[in-house]
Formats: C-alpha cells, sequence, structure tokens
C-alpha cells in the first residue's frame, strides 16, 4: 500500500515532525508499523489547518513552543482548574499537567481533539488531569476555572471578554496568546511579536467600570 502525501514532509526520528516539501513525497507501508502509519494520518488530517492558513490567511490554530513556556511563566505559583479554549492539539493543556493543572481543553474540532485525546493516552496522562472536550465553550459554563488560557482570533475577544466576567471568580487568572482582549488591562506580559501574551487577573477586571 502506498499514499500520496502533497505538500507536507514527513519524518521519522525518536517522534515525528512534518515539514513543507516542494513536491509530493510517497509513503509506503513498509515504511511505518500500523501504529506510526495511523499517528501519521491523524497529524496529516490536522495540518489541514496549517494549508488553511496558507490558502486563506486564516490563524493557525497552535502555540509555539516559546508561546507555551510564556504562559508557563505567567501561571507560575498557580493550581487548580484550567480552560484551554480552543486548545488545537492540546500542547498547552499537556504542558500545564507538568506543573499540577487539572485541565479542560475546549475544540470545536473533532480531528484534533480526538488526536489530543490520543496523544493523551500515548502519554499516559489519565482523564481525571487531563480531558478534551469536542464541544462549543460559549455554551459552557466556566465558573469553576480559576485558570483560563485563551488562543483565539481577535474578532471574538470582546464578546469572549463579556463571558469571562460574568463568570469567572475573583480569583481567577486569563491569559491571552497573541491576541489581546481590547477593553481590558493586564496584570502582566511576557514575550513579543507572535510569542506575546497578556494576563489579567479577574480581581481587578471586576472592578473596571
Amino acid at each position: 500500500m502506498t499514499c500520496i502525501v502533497p505538500l507536507w514532509r514527513i519524518q521519522w526520528r525518536s517522534s515525528f515532525s512534518i515539514k513543507v516539501a516542494s513536491s509530493p513525497i510517497i509513503l509506503r507501508k513498509s515504511h511505518f508499523s500500523q501504529q506510526h502509519l495511523g499517528l501519521c494520518l491523524w497529524v496529516f488530517m490536522a495540518s489541514g489547518h496549517y494549508l488553511h492558513f496558507l490558502v486563506f490567511g486564516k490563524y493557525p490554530y497552535v502555540s509555539s513552543r516559546t508561546q507555551t513556556q510564556n504562559v508557563m511563566k505567567l501561571l507560575h505559583g498557580r493550581a487548580g482548574c484550567l480552560a484551554d479554549l480552543g486548545s488545537g492539539d492540546g500542547r498547552l493543556v499537556f504542558a500545564a499537567t507538568v506543573e499540577g493543572f487539572q485541565c479542560t481543553g475546549f475544540e470545536i474540532n473533532s480531528i484534533l481533539a480526538g488526536y489530543a485525546r490520543v496523544k493523551a493516552k500515548w502519554k499516559g496522562i489519565p482523564s481525571s488531569t487531563a480531558t478534551f472536550i469536542n464541544q462549543d465553550f460559549w455554551k459552557t459554563d466556566l465558573s469553576k476555572y480559576n485558570n483560563v488560557t485563551v488562543f483565539l482570533a481577535p474578532g471574538v475577544m470582546e464578546v469572549l471578554g463579556r463571558k469571562l466576567e460574568k463568570e469567572l471568580p475573583d480569583e481567577a487568572r486569563v491569559i491571552a496568546c497573541r491576541f489581546p482582549f481590547p477593553d481590558w488591562t493586564p496584570t502582566a506580559t511576557e514575550g513579543e511579536g507572535l510569542d506575546q501574551i497578556w494576563a489579567y487577573d479577574m480581581n481587578a477586571i471586576h472592578k473596571l467600570p
């Protein structure tokens, strides 16, 4: 069995990586175990979001490694429940579980949510520590979360801010990746350019006029 993979070059070492290729390549079944092939298919389907970004100019679904590290810096010393809104492939959730957070990733894309669940099992992370929900978080009450991370398009940030102001407790901290909340004053910021993030403490936000 062979399959042609356009645009994306998949390489295996101890783990996989994907690089843009100038021409299609052919993957033969003999090159991979069944487990490797299945995981490649998950990655290839998820990579369609990158293609969508290249063609249509939309925003990709994942944060960079540097951005994830910046988020963890501004969560340092905190604990409890964390909601990642638009969790993508789960990388931020996985980083947060290492620091002891109980995480829920909300992802409306069923392929990405499924991939994140598979990766969590592969990493040996129990569902009590990291859960990925294929659900629209707009219809979910977020009041139980005292940590919220957000990586969404700038057009929704104002509306999301109103939802979070209404639902989150005073002790909650919200971290926005790449795109800040337009009407909020940040408590702290980290990084620059595409990796910049903003932290907002809800006790201060609730006092805003």
